[in-house]
């Protein structure tokens, strides 16, 4: 073969390999999407529902969807480049804003279905984000 039919069909593998690593890495945006409302749940609950049975459940289901997500996550063939980066921002955001609104919610407006709202839609950021840049990278659900 001539150097331009052997640089044709690398190019050609690149390209195959490419969209495979895309169509694989859909995961993401669906991991993205239960986690949001997981999320979204959870600070409901624990800004309108109090006490010790409260914590308890709440944290029980929080840490069973995390579990499932991560077992999810860790059967997952492929990633795209910088995954764990953006990965991480995410959730270090969220749990930033998380950490806050257990810090706020309490002292500013404790038990108001306006404040609970607006924290969750808060919290929801970055995860919103993370989809957003998913779908922008190609991923659709």
């Amino acid at each position: 073969m001539s150097e331009y039919a052997d640089a044709a069909e690398a190019l050609t593998r690149s390209g195959a390999m490419e969209d495979a690593v895309r169509r694989q890495s859909r995961w993401y945006l669906r991991y993205l999407i239960v986690y949001g409302v997981a999320q979204t749940a959870l600070v409901l609950t624990v800004l309108l529902w109090h006490g010790p049975v409260a914590v308890g459940v709440s944290t029980a289901l929080f840490a069973l969807c995390v579990g499932g997500l991560s077992a999810y996550a860790g059967r997952q063939r492929a990633v795209r480049r910088r995954f764990g980066l953006r990965h991480g921002l995410i959730i270090a955001s969220w749990g930033v804003l998380y950490a806050a609104t257990l810090v706020l919610g309490p002292m500013v407006a404790p038990d108001s279905v306006p404040f609970a709202v607006g924290a969750a839609l808060c919290c929801a950021l970055p995860v919103a984000v993370g989809v957003g840049l998913e779908l922008r990278d190609g991923a659709t659900a």
